[in-house]
């Protein structure tokens, strides 16, 4: 029983402080974020975020890592959906995590998450075009059209972000699920 109550601690502190960290990213550059700007934020001592992680990179790179396993989960359990279903389980997800999601497209940030998101949805969809296709997936036309959908995708998704998710879901859902089909129309006509 005490176990568990240690376990609901640790994950509000470490909630805490990722969601301090992810703040700060939105407010200024990787490298002049400090551990005690994190703490003070996160209303934590220093020593409490050194029980959890190295430093800021350490952070950063943890918070990427959970991210990418997280929406690559996500998008595997989503691939054989519907284009609505898809876009409305992944905007949802952005729309909880959106604090994590403001980090990734924060021009402060390294762009690494933002690519490494990007790789990962690219690479779903050459699978899934290729599969509809009955297709090889490393046919370029595949290639290039699952470039296209996946910066079209991240590219309104980042916009939302950006814009503190001001319109509603369901707009950005219908935004994605009508590019995606148009798209596939384009695809099957090659």
């Amino acid at each position: 029983m005490i176990e568990r109550k240690n376990d609901r601690r640790t994950v509000k502190t470490r909630r805490a402080i990722c969601d301090a960290f992810a703040e700060l990213l939105t407010e200024k550059k990787l490298h002049k974020i400090t551990v005690q700007e994190i703490a003070d934020k996160a209303d934590i001592n220093r020593v409490t975020f050194y029980k959890h992680y190295l430093d800021v990179y350490d952070l950063y790179d943890k918070i990427e890592e959970e991210l990418l396993i997280e929406l690559g989960l996500l998008m595997l359990a989503l691939n054989e959906a519907d284009a609505d279903s898809f876009y409305s389980c992944l905007i949802e997800y952005i729309h909880t995590h959106q604090i994590v999601f403001r980090m990734m497209f924060s021009p402060n940030g390294t762009n690494s998450l933002r690519e490494k998101f990007s790789q990962m949805m690219e690479g779903i969809f050459q699978t899934l075009l290729s599969e509809q296709q009955e297709r090889d997936p490393v046919d370029r036309s595949i290639s290039y059209f699952s470039c296209y959908r996946t910066q079209g995708c991240i590219a309104i998704i980042e916009k939302w972000v950006r814009n503190g998710l001001a319109e509603p879901k369901e707009f950005v859902i219908r935004m994605l699920t009508d590019l995606d089909r148009n798209t596939e129309k384009l695809i099957g006509n090659v």
